[in-house]
């Protein structure tokens, strides 16, 4: 295991088989920025993502819980203080119904500050008469489909640790400054519940909140006297696809001597980069930083089993989040005997719900789109699932956003295939909106409780 450790470094990555990396005309150019980024400070310290790992094994133990969600794919020029800041009010909306919910920790982590790469199914995109390379992320190339627009670009990569700094920036002072106060937090749902159709579902959740609020501000624990009340840890994530740029911010930490990718706090494997003898789980195994592993339908146990050996051979609690990502219709076929292996083997993960990947759909009018029913229905076997297997189902990954998009169907707001054309406007995958988004909160609140109190009593009656 030592050897293995000491043999790897940033680059040992390009000795290994590569997936869904451009190639780059200018090799000259992209060396020159790389090298210049490697001069850049940290975008997070690696003692935040100590911090994280530790927050992430209290989950692992069913005594926290995930909630990780953000942009399926930022863009520059979406860049705005009042897109960072909506994205980030409804995450905070959503973590403080599910604590209530849980009665435990939510762990917040966006997919924010750097997910600006996305691995594509078919390298080249045809329209009309005209191919060019597809669209792989404003970190790569431009959306706008022209040959030079398509044609990846080192520029880009500086342009993405820039944007990502600012976020990060306004994403500190967002969850240090006072915006994460708890009260302001629940007046922000009372309102969602004031302006929803379905505001009954809802209110009787809002109401004992707020007496909690109440009574805690009683007792003296308010803003004034508790500095978690006005505060919040927050932490950033992104898929780690782009190895030469994730390897230019690979750094040795001086207080511990282990490597740390300081691009983000957390990193994931996606679904289609996961191959145990391929660059990406290679890069992945020699960094500290927390890991997500997305998997889908197609794992097979044994192929998952190799992967935890290699990316956590100490079996570290809180390293490996396992993002499932398997479709309502595939779900119940396959998670069960997964859950059952991991558990037999020892390791300590992380059970997190990706329920909007395995649920894209076709609209009759061609948008790509999801069904807030089918999102629903996933996570709630999810649940069923490790209440089965007395396993814990420790987190929710969403793709979403701030803003009033019309992207995935269902809702309270009822919107329908009619409506995508009204605001569709993701630059890859369809995202609930800040409405969609909430109320699923609200939703699996109440699963969460269930699972509380399923607990519970077992615990009385043992």
């Amino acid at each position: 295991m030592e050897n293995r450790k000491k043999l790897w470094t940033p680059d040992s990555w390009k000795e290994k088989p590569a997936k869904h990396l451009p190639v780059y005309k200018n090799t000259k150019k992209l060396e020159e920025t790389l090298n210049t980024i490697e001069k850049f400070p940290p975008l997070v310290f690696a003692g935040e993502s100590r911090k994280l790992e530790r927050s992430l094994a209290e989950v692992s133990k069913g005594k926290a819980f995930l909630l990780q969600g953000g942009d399926c794919a930022e863009s520059f020029a979406d860049f705005n203080p009042n897109h960072i800041r909506d994205s980030f009010k409804v995450l905070l909306q959503m973590s403080i119904v599910l604590t209530f919910g849980a009665s435990c920790p939510v762990v917040k982590v966006g997919r924010m500050a750097g997910q600006f790469a996305k691995p594509r199914s078919q390298e080249y995109e045809k329209k009309d008469s005209k191919t060019f390379q597809s669209y792989k992320g404003d970190i790569i190339n431009d959306i706008k489909f022209d040959e030079e627009s398509r044609e990846p670009n080192p520029d880009r990569l500086v342009q993405a640790y820039n944007q990502s700094a600012a976020k990060l920036n306004l994403l500190r002072a967002f969850a240090q400054g006072g915006f994460a106060n708890l009260k302001r937090i629940h007046q922000w749902n009372l309102s969602f519940i004031g302006d929803s159709p379905a505001s009954k579902k809802f209110k009787e959740i809002a109401d004992r909140i707020n007496e909690c609020l109440d009574f805690m501000d009683a007792c003296g624990i308010n803003e004034k006297s508790v500095r978690q009340f006005k505060e919040t840890s927050f932490y950033t994530s992104h898929e780690a696809l782009l190895l030469p740029y994730e390897q230019s911010l690979t750094r040795i930490d001086s207080t511990t001597g282990k490597w740390y990718d300081v691009s983000a706090h957390m990193l994931w494997i996606g679904e289609r980069t996961r191959q145990p003898d391929g660059a990406h789980v290679e890069f992945m195994k020699g960094i500290s930083n927390p890991i997500g592993i997305k998997i889908g339908p197609t794992i097979s146990k044994d192929e998952l089993l190799k992967l935890l050996d290699i990316l956590n051979p100490e079996n570290n609690a809180g390293r490996i989040t396992l993002i499932c990502r398997m479709g309502a219709d595939n779900i119940s076929k396959v998670l069960p005997s997964i859950i059952r292996e991991v558990a037999k083997s020892g390791q300590q993960v992380v059970w997190s719900c990706d329920p909007m990947h395995g649920n894209i759909e076709k609209a009759n009018n061609g948008y790509k789109t999801r069904s807030l029913k089918n999102i629903i229905s996933e996570i709630k076997q999810f649940f069923q699932i490790h209440r089965s297997e007395g396993t814990y189902p420790g987190g929710i990954h969403l793709e979403m956003t701030g803003q009033n998009v019309t992207e995935c169907i269902g809702g309270v707001q009822e919107i329908t295939e009619k409506d995508l054309s009204s605001r569709y406007h993701t630059y890859c995958d369809p995202r609930l909106n800040a409405s969609q988004s909430l109320e699923l909160a609200f939703l699996l609140s109440d699963i969460l409780k269930e699972e509380r109190n399923l607990l519970l009593k077992a615990s009385i009656n043992i």
